[in-house]
């Protein structure tokens, strides 16, 4: 199995300077702030959605050095991306995150909403900066499709009813439009044609699905100490991912269970063995290899390189993670 250090390697200076940067773009303005932007970005962060963002740039950017407006993009990416975290852990409550205490479990829940609504606004002030509409518009729409994910998913809360489709349109949302619209970005600042660009965007949408299928697989098959977080959390949660919808399918008590919410001792466990017993796991296995399988042909317009090959590579790594 390639280690993600190895996969990343030909943008590992870029990931570094980028981790530098995070802290120094929040600013020592606001003690408290840089605070927990030290406490988040000193994390042993994954790096997945910047690293994807410099490995497209270097792609198709061939025999040149990228643009500062290629890290630049990197960085507000990841910002993106950590806003969403703080927030999402005081929405759903959660202490811990990568195995360390959540920066509202830490600081609070007003100084952990106040630090995820300042990285937005910075983030959106360096988008700006770009002097770039397509990109502003690519990103921009990341935002709102952050927002609206996390709607739904408060919305559609232990609903058996819940369609595959309606699924995978809420991971694009929560997880594949960072992804897909931070790489078709990527491929605009480098002036790639609109087929490339397209082909960008479809790239990042079935690598972003793909890792949230196998997130959603871990949360049962994943122990507490590699997924940071108690196993079965999202189930219990009332957040029916893919191996649940699957199941529902062949395990009718396992609706009885969802629709009173494991109101009685033993239920969540029960869930959990119904999920484990049908082919739920199984079926989502092959749905994150469609995605991911899908991912790497959108790669066909890219010149020979490092980069291109770990994107290619790193379809492999996101189905490894089941292993």
């Amino acid at each position: 199995m390639t280690s993600r250090t190895l996969l990343f390697s030909p943008v590992e200076e870029d990931l570094r300077l980028l981790t530098e940067n995070l802290k120094q773009l929040v600013g020592a303005r606001h003690p408290i702030l840089y605070a927990a932007a030290e406490h988040l970005f000193g994390a042993k962060g994954k790096r997945v959605r910047p690293a994807i963002v410099l490995l497209i740039s270097r792609a198709t950017m061939p025999n040149q050095e990228i643009s500062p407006k290629h890290r630049r993009l990197a960085e507000i990416t990841e910002m993106i991306h950590t806003a969403s975290l703080v927030h999402d852990d005081v929405v759903d409550d959660s202490d811990v995150r990568r195995g360390i205490p959540t920066v509202h479990s830490y600081f609070g829940n007003r100084v952990a909403v106040l630090a995820g609504d300042f990285l937005f606004a910075q983030s959106s002030w360096y988008l700006a900066n770009l002097d770039n509409l397509e990109v502003v518009k690519l990103l921009s729409e990341v935002i709102m499709d952050l927002a609206e994910g996390e709607i739904q998913q408060g919305l559609n809360g232990f609903d058996t009813t819940l369609s595959i489709e309606a699924y995978l349109e809420k991971s694009y949302y929560k997880t594949a439009s960072l992804i897909a619209n931070s790489s078709k970005a990527a491929g605009c600042l480098s002036d790639v044609s609109a087929q490339l660009a397209d082909d960008l965007y479809n790239y990042g949408r079935d690598i972003g699905l793909a890792f949230q299928i196998v997130d959603d697989i871990l949360d049962f098959t994943g122990s507490t100490e590699t997924l940071g977080k108690p196993a079965g959390s999202d189930l219990k949660s009332g957040n029916l991912t893919a191996p649940v919808l699957f199941a529902l399918e062949e395990k009718p008590y396992l609706e009885a269970l969802i629709e009173r919410e494991f109101a009685q001792e033993g239920d969540i466990e029960q869930a959990i063995a119904l999920v484990k017993d049908s082919k739920g796991i199984e079926r989502s296995r092959e749905l994150a290899a469609h995605h991911a399988q899908g991912a790497v042909v959108r790669l066909a317009g890219l010149p020979p390189s490092e980069s291109k090959q770990a994107l290619i590579d790193l379809a492999d790594y996101v189905l490894s993670r089941l292993y």
